[in-house]
Formats: structure tokens, C-alpha cells, sequence
């Protein structure tokens, strides 16, 4: 930054064609340039110039990961897209497997790397680049492969000689299953590049962890035989982070639950990202159903001063963070001081990643705030922790879960994802498992962002972000109560707690879920349950368009919930939206209020006449939003029946009609399984 004001005329003074400054011009310039430089340099030094080291450290962080394998000596690297989190996990699992190979992995972020040096991997003997790629909402890639995957898309490089295979994570129940993996598999071999196995395919509605361990035990063997390589035979678990207590360390220096920056939760900066989120100030939170044994809740965050935007459609990302009754018993169980500071430091120092949460810090605050700690944990996770155990029938039954044999696998199945167990379960239920909580804390995920559809709209709340939510709470097969992270914390954050304001760690992603452009277009709405949240904003904002005096098109919305006068969420607004017109049709389905259940889908199909017309003749746009596993699908095949119905179209026919719908942006989804 301090350059610049010199920098700013230089190019004026190469240009040949307009000599319009004399020599001796060009002399004053140089003596006044020269005397502020001298004068910068030299005049009493003040403190923050250890602030321009940090910077420029950043700024100069190596964008070549060729450079960086050949200084290290490594051959193989994992690329990872991730959204929340979980191909960067599986990544950093390939990238350790490769020294039981006489190899060397390292796990790398597209987005910190030049891709295009792709094109040099050959230059390394025996290298090997591996992709694992999630894809995210409508078979979009995740934030930090967007980049990435414009410039293949773009792009025209030879990868003639780069070697590489991909690992796909996605979920069977989307539309578009493992789209980013599957174009990236069959980009990267039409620009060259040889696929040395078979592209993997993780299915998180069936079980990714199984999907993941089942093709990385093919996946080896191949990788061996083709580079003419054998495995060391060494199954030891090796350490990537070492420990470190601090005794005597200034308070000021120790992460509190930050993500990014040191205080940046006491002196908040915009802009607010994922890394650098706002703590917005929760105004309202009120219980949405009138009785039954669940709890569905609307809150109001404040955003004023934040600048912060964001329009009808997108998701709002809160971090939340973990029930204090398990960190306790964590630190209970593993007889553990919670509050020591301490940081877990990178042994390969070369690593862009020197920690595995933000350090220094307590156990306490890594338990709470960064460590994911309530899912069942991976067959990586138990692989690794089963020599603690002290009982050999324990230790044989963790690494056997964590084996590929068919028993194995079942046993894994049945007593750690059926049972839902997460990790103090398992401590509890293995009672010789006494690991060293250091170890743990380095092997358990990041506890993530949550992701909810934003019930407002900002033409309406430019400062408040509205969310509809339900509270998660279920017993296990084990007789324990599991309670959802997020739901239950924002389910206790009341505006005013003694006086302090209650306040949520947010930032918001942007959507492709997005009224139509023209707003004298029809809208068919369809969100059971909560998937009401999005067209809460739609219908406030269709109504704005109204008052603005622009032409609105019919609003049509199907909503659905299970009793009447129990779960019918935001009744009062959306009666209200009825009667002034804003809704042109308000359809419910009350799933329990008779014998027959009756869904969504049902009465889509009884307004079948209406539906056609709207779709067919009025060029209306379709939403969908909620549970993605049956609903979204169960809706879809009610549009297919009425397109076969009243558009005399065969079953293919429909389903083409309705995939060209989807390409020209008229049938959109948000749904989550």
C-alpha cells in the first residue's frame, strides 16, 4: 500500500508517444520522489510497522503447489472442493495414506493454488494429482472450486502426461447427483490428462464413509501396479499436528471462538464472510406452533450497520456452537483440565495449514466453538484412536470397524451410524478407550456453518434476516437424547439475556433460488414444513412489487404441515397475504387431519387443469423447497403425471419438458435431506 502514490504516474512517463514532460520535469519529479521516500525511511520509525511484515507475508504466499511439491519432495496432491468440510477431510486421509506407499501426499485448496501449473505435474516423477470434489445445492461446485471450474470450462490447457484420479461426494437424493465430480473426471481427460482409476462415487443418503473406504482400498492397488510401487507395510498411525502447552501466555493472544482474525469478534470489520462473520443481534424469537410435542421457531437477526446485502432466495450461515453439558463430560471422561491453553503446531512446516483450528487456545473453546464433536465419528477417526485402548476385545472391535472386511463395515454400521453415537458415546460405551485429548482434538472435523433459507426479504427488512427453523430432537437406539447443534442453540438465544443482547456469528451465501426477473410472470410455490422460510421473502416481496405499482403475476403458494390449528406456520400472514390478493391461491395440505395422508404433491395434482395452465401458457417459474429425499421427488413426479395428463406427452417427453424447465431457470430447487 505505501508504494502506491509513487507507482501512480510511472506508466504516463514510459509512453514514447507524448513527450509532454521536459527532462527537467522528470528531474523535479525524481528530486521530490527521492526526498519522501528519504523522508519515509528515515523519519522516526512508529510502532505498526510489524503490521506491514504480516501483510506482506500474506500477499506473498506461494500460488505455485509444483514449486511447493518439489521443495518438499512430494509427489502426489489432493485437491479438495468442499463445502462443509468433508472432502477436505477425505483429502487430508489420501494425502496421509501415500507414505505407506514410499510415497508423499499433501492435501491442497484450489483456491490458494494456480491451476493452471496442472499442465507442469509431469515435471515430477511418479506424481499423481487426486480430486475430491462435492457439489453443492442445483449440481453447483463449492465456493472454493468456483474458480476452478470456470477455468476448465474456459480453458484450453494440455494435461498431456498429468496423471489423476477423482473421488466424487454427493447425495443420491439431489437432481443433479455428483455433477462436479463427473465433470471434472471427464474435463480433465478431454484435455489430456490420464485417468489412472476409476471415478469414485460417495453417496451421502446411503453412507459416504463406506462409499469413500470401499473405492480408496481399490484405488491403492492401483496407484502400487501402476508406479511399480509396494506399501511399506507401515499401518502406524503418524502424527500431523505436535503439542504445545502454554503456561504463562498474555490472554490477549488466545482464540475465544474467532475463526479468522484474533478479536475480530470484538472489533468487527466488514466485509463479513465465512471467515470474518458478523455478530448480529438476535430482536425476535418466538415459537411458530400453536401445540404438538415439536418445536418450530422464527427469529429476527439484526444486520443494521453491517453492510451487509442480500436478496429473496439466499441462505443465511450461522456458527454455532456446541452443548457445554458434552464438552464437560468429554473433559470428565478423559480426565482432563479443559481450560489449558494450547496449540497443536503443523509438523510439516511447510504446510499451508499450521493449525487444525485457530491456536492458541483452551480444549475448552476447540470443544466448543471447532470441533465437530456430535456426529459419529469416521472409520479414520476410530482407526486411529483404537491403540488407546487399554481392553485388546475393544481395540480389536475399533479396528475392525474401521477395516474394509463385510463385518467390519456392518458392525460400523450398525453400532456407530445406527445407533448414532458420536464420540462421547463411544467413549463411554469403551471404557478402556482413554485417549490423549490433544490426539483427539487433532483427528475430530471442524464443527461447520449451518445453512438456512432466509424467510424475509430484503426489500421489505433490508436490516433483519428472518429464519424459520424446526428444534432437532431425537432419542438413539442407545437411549440417549441427541439434540441438533444449531437448532437448539439459536432455540436459547433470547434478545435480551440479563441485560446482554444475544447475538449469532452469520454471513450470507448467495443463491440461484431467485424470483423471476419480470414480475408479471406467475409463481407456483411449493415448501411444506419449513420449506415455507423462502417464500415467506417472495410473498413479502411480490407484495412491495404490488405497492410499487408494478404488474405481479398470480402467486401461487402449496404449503403444507400436519395439523391445522397445531403447525400451521406464519397462518396469520399468509391469511393476511390472501385477503389484500398478494396470493392468488393459498393451497394447504394437512397431512394428519384425516385418514388418508395428504401431501403437497396430492394437491398439486387435484389443481392439475390450473397448474398446466400457468406452466404451459403463462411461462411460470417453479420452486421448490424442503426435504429433498421424498418430497422434492414426490412433487416432481406430480409435474411429470401432468405434463403425460394434459399435455398428451410420454413419460420421456415429460421428463425432458421438465429438465428444460430446470436449464432455463423456471424449476428451481433448495431442499436438504
Amino acid at each position: 500500500e505505501g508504494q502506491s502514490q509513487y507507482d501512480i504516474r510511472l506508466p504516463e512517463l514510459m509512453d514514447e508517444d507524448e513527450p509532454f514532460l521536459s527532462n527537467l520535469d522528470i528531474f523535479l519529479f525524481s528530486l521530490i520522489a527521492g526526498l519522501i521516500v528519504y523522508w519515509l525511511i528515515f523519519r522516526k520509525k512508529v510502532e505498526p510497522i510489524p503490521e506491514f511484515k504480516k501483510l506482506d507475508a500474506q500477499t506473498t504466499r506461494e500460488t505455485s503447489f509444483i514449486d511447493k511439491m518439489k521443495k518438499t519432495g512430494k509427489n502426489i496432491v489432493v485437491f479438495y472442493g468442499s463445502q462443509t468440510g468433508t472432502a477436505e477431510e477425505f483429502a487430508n486421509r489420501l494425502a496421509k495414506d501415500a507414505h505407506r506407499y514410499g510415497m508423499k501426499g499433501m492435501s491442497a485448496d484450489p483456491e490458494e493454488y494456480d491451476m493452471s501449473e496442472l499442465s507442469r505435474l509431469p515435471e515430477i516423477e511418479n506424481s499423481l494429482a487426486i480430486f475430491c470434489m462435492a457439489t453443492y445445492g442445483e449440481g453447483d461446485p463449492t465456493d472454493n472450486s468456483q474458480d476452478f471450474y470456470d477455468w476448465l470450462q474456459e480453458g484450453d490447457a494440455d494435461f498431456t502426461g498429468v496423471k489423476y484420479t477423482v473421488f466424487a461426494l454427493g447425495n443420491k437424493t439431489y437432481e443433479h447427483y455428483n455433477a462436479m465430480g463427473k465433470y471434472v473426471d471427464q474435463r480433465l481427460a478431454e484435455l489430456g490428462a490420464q485417468r489412472i482409476f476409476d471415478l469414485g462415487m460417495g453417496d451421502d443418503d446411503g453412507n459416504l464413509e463406506e462409499d469413500f473406504v470401499s473405492w480408496r482400498e481399490q484405488f491403492w492397488p492401483a496407484v502400487c501396479e501402476h508406479f511399480g510401487v509396494e506399501a511399506t507395510g507401515e499401518e502406524s498411525s503418524i502424527r500431523q499436528y505436535e503439542l504445545k502447552v502454554h503456561s504463562d501466555l498474555n490472554m490477549n493472544k488466545i482464540y475465544t471462538g474467532e475463526l479468522g482474525r484474533l478479536k475480530s469478534f470484538e472489533n468487527q470489520k466488514p466485509p463479513f464472510d465465512s471467515k470474518n462473520p458478523f455478530l448480529a443481534p438476535v430482536t425476535v424469537n418466538r415459537k411458530l406452533n400453536k401445540a404438538g410435542d415439536r418445536h418450530l421457531m422464527h427469529l429476527e437477526l439484526d444486520i443494521t450497520g453491517s453492510k451487509i446485502r442480500y436478496e429473496s432466495g439466499d441462505h443465511v450461515a450461522v456458527y454455532p456452537i456446541n452443548d457445554s453439558v458434552i464438552v464437560n463430560r468429554i473433559g470428565e471422561v478423559l480426565g482432563v483440565d479443559l481450560d489449558t491453553v494450547i496449540s497443536l503446531n503443523n509438523l510439516d512446516e511447510e504446510s499451508n495449514k499450521k493449525h487444525p483450528f485457530p491456536c492458541p487456545t483452551t480444549y475448552r473453546t476447540a470443544l466448543t466453538h471447532y470441533l465437530d464433536i456430535t456426529n459419529p465419528p469416521r472409520t479414520n477417526v476410530l482407526y486411529e484412536l483404537a491403540q488407546y485402548a487399554t481392553d485388546p476385545k475393544e481395540q480389536e472391535n475399533m479396528r475392525k470397524m474401521a477395516s474394509s472386511s463385510p463385518e467390519g463395515k456392518a458392525l460400523y454400521q450398525s453400532w456407530v451410524l445406527d445407533s448414532c453415537r458420536n464420540i462421547l458415546a463411544i467413549l463411554e460405551d469403551f471404557p478402556s478407550l482413554r485417549p490423549p485429548i490433544d490426539h483427539l482434538c487433532e483427528l475430530l472435523p471442524r464443527l461447520q456453518a449451518r445453512y438456512y433459507s432466509i424467510a424475509s426479504s430484503s426489500k421489505v427488512h433490508p436490516d433483519s434476516i428472518h429464519i424459520c427453523a424446526v428444534v432437532v430432537e431425537y432419542e438413539t437406539k442407545t437411549g440417549r437424547v441427541n439434540k441438533g447443534v444449531a437448532t437448539n442453540w439459536l432455540k436459547s438465544k433470547m434478545p435480551t439475556d440479563n441485560g446482554h443482547k444475544a447475538t449469532v456469528p452469520m454471513y450470507i451465501r448467495k443463491s440461484q433460488f431467485r424470483l423471476p426477473f419480470k414480475s408479471s410472470n406467475p409463481v407456483i410455490m411449493i415448501g411444506p414444513g419449513t420449506g415455507i422460510a423462502p417464500f415467506m421473502g417472495f410473498v413479502q416481496e411480490r407484495s412491495w412489487l404490488k405497492e410499487q405499482g408494478k404488474e405481479v403475476g398470480e402467486t401461487v403458494l402449496y404449503y403444507g404441515c400436519r395439523h391445522k390449528n397445531e403447525d400451521f406456520l406464519y397462518q396469520e400472514e399468509l391469511d393476511e397475504f390472501e385477503k389484500t390478493g398478494v396470493l392468488t391461491a393459498l393451497n394447504v395440505a394437512f397431512s394428519r387431519d384425516q385418514a388418508d395422508k395428504v401431501y403437497v404433491q396430492h394437491l398439486l395434482k387435484k389443481n392439475k387443469e390450473a397448474v398446466w395452465r400457468l406452466v404451459h401458457t403463462d411461462n411460470a417459474h417453479i420452486y421448490i423447497c424442503g426435504d429433498a429425499r421424498n418430497m422434492a421427488r414426490d412433487v416432481q413426479n406430480a409435474f411429470y403425471e401432468i405434463a403425460e395428463e394434459l399435455g398428451g406427452l410420454s413419460r420421456a417427453q415429460a421428463v425432458d419438458y421438465i429438465k428444460k424447465l430446470m436449464t432455463k431457470g423456471r424449476y428451481s430447487q433448495d431442499v436438504w435431506s
